[in-house]
């Protein structure tokens, strides 16, 4: 490609840019401007609170407007420290993982799995859909993953890229198996359903086939949507969505390509990283230190194993952290909104309120009106557990006092909340893969849309189906 051209091309793909949307550091920065001047005008509130089995708790009965705190500008932008701070485990996790990441490239061994998989997959490569959607999306409703997805997708997404197809579709593949399909339906989600369960009093996982068959709609419909997408850059290349990436890597590659045995061994301690994952997870309750540290232990095996020195793994390491930096200081600007929230006193007011609404629906709707109220209360508080935490004690003795089962309201508590994680502009794992593919939210949130909808359709249905057959034990 000559000068000409080179110039030319990056002309064009700065105009795409352009057109891309508003960046998502702007977006959540305006986000918390426009919270940080509701704390002078929305009146203060606060919930007493208590400690139970290590969880803070909210009293339900004692709720009481209090003085307001506005957060001035200087407090403002404090708060950006303090959300760091907050965040401080997740982007540590992200950027120690972006730099295992790294030394792994170095290997050769990731791109090695990516020729060999091209060339076995070949005119059958759209099977790679339904099969990476199955596995993230079992891994998102039985174990809770969510935050390790930005670990998948940046080795999935070069992959769908080499298979023919674009960025998009292997970050689709992830999101939507691992938090669309899987996160959402939580069958044995301890983040989720675990939490609402335990502080609703109920049996751990009671009612489960519901969520089973719940699962198993979202599971169908993520793999028809991608295939949708699949489909129309196919009759339309020019609707496929690279970010970051160059589309000339989705080159065909020799037909028999071979695995070297190096790269073999290094490719067997990666898979021996996810099993030891998993069932760390499962069976040790490990969290995000432990995960990145088996990575990272990993990733030196590996540059052991591929010959690497110190000083390239070392290299390899940095170079891996700093591809990694964007979307982990997102996800610490997404944790200074709920810092402002809180400290303005705002979170408690809007619980109050919203669960005032609540109270007066007829019970034939009071379902579907506490996954709604849910799914906006996930914009605020866009984790997992911490949602369920809060919003829980609120919400159990609200149903016992309108009709509503509390298995009902754990189940709308959680399908509420799961429903928005796709699009909430406030959700650090989110934006930090956003961020990571090169894809703008504006875009990635007119082609996620009509995905979301259809599963607030579907979740509607679920409620009523429940309420109607008083879904229990109670």
């Amino acid at each position: 490609m000559s000068t000409a051209q080179s110039l030319k091309q990056e002309e064009n793909t700065g105009k795409k840019k352009k057109k891309g949307g508003l960046n998502a550091y702007v977006l959540m920065f305006l986000i918390i401007l426009a919270i940080s001047i509701l704390t002078y005008v929305v009146p203060a509130g606060h919930y007493e609170r208590y400690e139970e089995n290590g969880r803070t708790m909210i009293d339900a009965t004692k709720f009481e407007f209090v003085k307001n705190t506005p957060v001035n500008l200087l407090e403002m932008f404090n708060s950006f420290h303090q959300g760091m701070v907050k965040a401080g485990p997740i982007i540590l996790f992200v950027l120690l993982f972006g730099g295992a990441l790294g030394i792994m490239q170095a290997t050769g061994s990731i791109d090695a799995l990516i020729r060999f998989t091209v060339q076995k997959f070949g005119s059958k490569k759209k099977l790679i859909i339904p099969v990476m959607v199955l596995i993230f999306s079992l891994l998102g409703t039985l174990i809770g993953s969510a935050e390790d997805s930005l670990i998948y997708i940046t080795i999935i997404a070069p992959m769908t890229i080499a298979l023919g197809f674009d960025a998009l579709t292997g970050l689709a593949i992830v999101f939507l198996g691992m938090l669309g399909a899987g996160f959402t339906s939580g069958i044995t989600n301890p983040f989720t359903i675990g939490v609402a369960q335990s502080i609703a009093e109920l049996p751990m996982y009671s009612g489960i086939g519901l969520r089973i068959a719940l699962y198993v709609l979202f599971y169908i419909l993520s793999v028809l949507y991608i295939f949708r997408h699949v489909s129309k850059i196919e009759k339309n290349p020019e609707l496929a969505e690279y970010g970051k990436f160059n589309k000339n890597e989705s080159i065909q590659f020799e037909n028999n390509y071979k695995i070297s045995k190096s790269h073999a061994i290094s490719l067997f301690v990666l898979l021996a990283c996810f099993i030891a994952l998993i069932y760390g997870v499962i069976s040790l309750g490990w969290y995000i230190s432990e995960i990145a540290g088996v990575f990272l232990l990993g990733a030196i095996i590996m540059g052991l194993i591929g010959k690497l020195s110190g000083n390239e793994m070392t290299d390899a390491f940095i170079k891996g952290c700093s591809e990694m930096v964007p979307g982990a200081m997102i996800i610490g600007v997404a944790s200074t909104i709920l810092i402002v929230l809180t400290n303005g006193n705002l979170l408690d007011t809007i619980l109050y309120a919203t669960s005032g609404l609540l109270k007066g629906l007829p019970p034939s709707v009071t379902a579907v009106g506490m996954a709604i109220v849910n799914f906006f209360i996930h914009f605020l508080v866009p984790s997992g557990s911490g949602h369920a935490s809060l919003v829980m004690p609120i919400m159990a003795p609200l149903a016992d006092l309108v009709g509503v089962t509390r298995q009902t309201t754990a189940f709308a508590t959680v399908m509420g909340a799961g429903v928005s994680n796709l699009i909430i502009p406030t959700g650090g794992v989110l934006l930090a893969g956003l961020g990571m593919m090169g894809i703008p939210y504006a875009k990635w949130f007119k082609w996620i849309l009509p995905y979301v909808l259809i599963q607030v359709v579907i979740v509607v249905i679920f409620l009523i189906i429940a309420q109607a057959i008083h879904y229990g034990p109670f």
